[in-house]
């Protein structure tokens, strides 16, 4: 290896082919050892998952079984007071009694003891109460502490809606009571109590049952450390739960209620990695749940986990060692190979591989021996016909300058004459435009003239007709003038007209009010007179009425009087302000008139004006059509000349670029030659 291979180095080891076979030996074995692994882990974690909650899917439906059993002997109550005939009968017969009665008291005391006999059977039973619908307590048992009148509560509000059905009503923190009688946890079954023989609602039977009961069934149920049992309402309200403080919440266990409706009894809370197992009560329609967290039931299957990563970093090691091996094997000679080719592309065409192998790596060296070997031959060549190409090359640069100077002095000439003719054919092209331009511009000054004329036209004749509207309107603000000051007497006379009536109405009212008292003193006598009197009395009392009601009546004659009396004012008013408007509009139509009567003038001596500039421009437009067609034919001839010398033009420049491209080739070749002959001469064979 020559001297100046020593030394040289990668730029970027991480893209060597050794470090590439040793990433790629590190990295499969790892990959196959972490995939067996924790696929192995998956496996196990998600059977130990599936035993553990089908075992406690079965203790949680047959403890939800067992609530049903305690649900349905609370609902049987309900229906044995629904169907005791007595009760019936006492409760029809304290809806006839007043409450302040002894015998509204006896029967009230005896529906007590009517209902202590069914909360002494139940030992269970905290309080039995009955209500009339519209919420007052007829009467309770146990240790009640319902509140007086419940009915603006929601549940009771629940009760009245289910119409006869039970209704199951969720755990409260102190109970259905005051706070101050009731303070333990209970929940509630609620019912409306019919009559069977016209179906109509008579009163509410509500019983309360402490929580206890729940707490009882479920003390033996165990989801493990961190896990918890509960019960819910339908609505996700805690009914039941370990955790007093969190009765009658909202339960923080995120699952939508749809999820809850098939047939299967598990389902896995991802947000909190919880594996819940529920049963719905077929008779309260609550949910029996249990939550168990998923990292407590797989933590036996996290040993295999654990042996995953040991066994990942022992394959690791084992891994680097042998790609070590590879990399030295294979990267070595590869490393090699490149810097002798760093060599040959610096221009040492001599550099060989020494080949000891058989291997792919040995046959690749030969590979380049070879190669080295016929690039050697193929320089020799190339330099000979270089030499050659450059003698060619000059020979064919002198001929090249030799016609392309004599093409150079004809082309001068030929643009000269080309030029000439050009700019008569420009100039020629410019007074063409020019005269076309002007026929244009004569052409809209006439059309625009004629139209002027048109429009002085109707604008007299509509002077004319403003004249006569103006006449028109003159002597309509006139009349309406005239009616206007008609108006204002006519108004004037019934302003007067109605102080005549409010004169009349006040002896009107006057005369009612002389005829009240003459009816007031009939009165006294015809009282005075006694059974004799009693006929008059009633004429005399009709007489005031009469009166009354003509007092009445001329006082709302005289207020609508009084109305229409403000109303004239402010239309005498008003008609006074608008009168001095008609004369300022007369003026200004008078005005307008004369205005109207100066423009016609006007109007008269610029359309005869307007008609000799017509004349004259039509006169000008016939000499610009006889100037354009002059212009035409010289730049037909200044074209026609101008095309044939640029003809002549390009023939001459295209004969000057042919020689200018056979010396530009020419040279071109020349120095393709020197730098062939500076290359090859950097080639060491």
């Amino acid at each position: 290896m020559p001297q100046s291979m020593k030394g040289m180095r990668l730029e970027n080891p991480i893209k060597s082919i050794g470090m590439k076979l040793f990433l790629i030996f590190l990295v499969s074995i790892l990959f196959f050892v972490l995939t067996v692994g924790f696929t192995s882990y998956n496996i196990s974690k998600g059977v130990i998952q599936k035993k553990v909650a089908d075992a406690s899917e079965q203790t949680i439906i047959q403890a939800g079984q067992k609530l049903d059993l305690l649900y349905g002997t609370y609902e049987d109550v309900t229906m044995q007071i629904l169907l005791d005939e007595e009760m019936k009968r006492m409760l029809s017969d304290i809806t006839t009694f007043d409450k302040a009665t002894f015998d509204y008291l006896q029967l009230r005391q005896k529906l007590g003891d009517k209902l202590n006999v069914y909360a002494y059977a139940n030992k269970t039973i905290k309080s039995l109460q009955l209500f009339t619908l519209s919420g007052d307590i007829i009467s309770a048992a146990g240790a009640s502490g319902m509140k007086e009148n419940p009915s603006k509560e929601d549940w009771f509000k629940r009760i009245v809606e289910n119409s006869g059905k039970a209704t199951w009503l969720e755990t409260k923190s102190k109970g259905y009571g005051d706070a101050s009688t009731s303070n333990a946890p209970s929940f509630a079954i609620g019912r409306v109590l019919k009559n069977t023989t016209n179906n109509s609602q008579q009163n509410i039977l509500v019983i309360e049952v402490n929580i206890d009961v729940i707490s009882k069934e479920l003390a033996e149920i165990k989801m493990g450390e961190g896990g918890q049992t509960l019960v819910l309402a339908p609505d996700f309200k805690v009914v039941y739960s370990p955790d007093a403080a969190t009765l009658g919440q909202k339960s923080t266990i995120d699952v939508a209620v749809e999820s809850l409706e098939g047939e299967n009894h598990s389902i896995m809370n991802l947000k909190k990695d919880l594996q819940l197992v529920y049963f719905k009560s077929t008779k309260s329609g609550w949910y029996l749940m249990g939550a168990m967290p998923v990292a407590e039931l797989v933590r036996d299957a996290r040993t295999i986990s654990d042996m995953t990563w040991i066994m990942a970093a022992v394959a690791a090691l084992i891994a680097g060692g042998i790609g070590f091996l590879v990399a030295r094997m294979v990267g070595r000679p590869v490393i090699t190979l490149r810097n002798l080719m760093k060599e040959g592309e610096q221009g040492n065409l001599t550099v060989r591989m020494s080949v000891s192998s058989q291997d792919e790596i040995g046959q690749l060296g030969n590979s380049f021996n070879e190669m080295m070997q016929k690039i050697t031959v193929l320089v020799q060549q190339t330099n000979i016909s270089a030499q050659e190409v450059l003698d060619t090359a000059t020979e064919l640069s002198d001929a090249s300058k030799k016609t392309a100077t004599s093409a150079r002095e004809i082309a001068v000439a030929t643009e000269e004459i080309a030029g000439g003719a050009s700019s008569l054919a420009v100039e020629s092209e410019r007074g063409n435009e020019l005269t076309y331009n002007i026929g244009v511009q004569m052409k809209a000054v006439v059309d625009g003239n004629i139209v002027m004329g048109t429009a002085a036209s109707d604008v007299q004749k509509s002077s004319e007709q403003g004249i006569q509207y103006m006449s028109e309107l003159i002597n309509k603000t006139n009349a309406t003038e005239a009616m206007t000051r008609n108006m204002v007497e006519k108004v004037d006379n019934l302003k007067e007209s109605t102080r005549s009536i409010r004169k009349i109405l006040e002896v009107l009212s006057n005369v009612s009010k002389q005829t009240n008292i003459l009816s007031l003193n009939a009165t006294i006598e015809a009282a005075r007179a006694g059974a004799a009197g009693k006929g008059f009395m009633v004429v005399a009392d009709e007489i005031r009425k009469l009166a009354d009601q003509s007092r009445q009546s001329i006082a709302i004659v005289g207020t609508i009087t009084e109305t229409i009396q403000r109303e004239i004012d402010e239309t005498v008013n008003v008609l006074s302000a608008a009168y001095p408007i008609f004369q300022e509009q007369i003026s200004s139509v008078k005005e307008a008139d004369t205005i109207f009567k100066q423009v016609q003038t006007h109007m008269g001596g610029f359309i005869g004006q307007l008609s000799e500039v017509t004349e004259s421009i039509s006169n000008l437009d016939a000499s610009q059509i006889v100037l354009s067609d002059a212009m035409s034919n010289v730049s037909a001839v200044a074209e026609e000349s101008s095309a044939t010398s640029q003809e002549v033009a390009s023939l001459s420049a295209e004969q000057m670029n042919i020689s200018n491209g056979l010396v530009r080739l020419s040279d071109k070749l020349d120095q393709l030659s020197n730098s062939l002959k500076d290359s090859l001469s950097k080639f060491e064979v």
